[in-house]
């Protein structure tokens, strides 16, 4: 039976929680208004929030930076690879969830992806950041 299942080892709700708030924390240190979301692996949410103040619509990108992070690179970094070959930019206009606007980051423990955290409403560096802050409180 072990041929036909795998563990993978997810982020928990609590984790995922406590890198919302950082990420928050980090944007309302700043003045920055943003929305923040922390996916598992297979890009379901586990815990998302969004500041007063910001649209709806931005908790999604921050969302769909989160499931492009799942990928297992960076947004910024999946947008310099699209830089580098700009065919790639065709693909993307195909795929709803993808975006590589800064800001989205794998969640990894030992190597192994966890999860991904998004963040948008400030600009991409500051996105980013908050992002960053929320890694380091893990």
């Amino acid at each position: 039976m072990k041929d036909f299942v795998r563990a993978q080892n997810v982020i928990t709700y609590a984790a995922a929680r406590s890198m919302v708030n950082a990420a928050l924390d980090h944007a309302r240190a700043n003045g920055w208004a943003v929305a923040v979301s922390v996916l598992d692996p297979s890009g379901a949410v586990v815990a998302s929030a969004r500041m007063d103040g910001v649209a709806p619509a931005i908790l999604q990108f921050a969302e769909d930076k989160a499931y492009t992070a799942t990928l297992g690179k960076s947004t910024a970094a999946f947008a310099a690879r699209m830089a580098s070959a700009p065919d790639l930019t065709l693909g993307l206009q195909t795929r709803s969830r993808l975006c590589a606007w800064e800001g989205g980051l794998p969640i990894r423990l030992d190597g192994a992806l966890i999860g991904a955290i998004g963040v948008s409403g400030a600009a991409g560096p500051e996105d980013a950041a908050c992002a960053e802050a929320a890694l380091a409180r893990l």
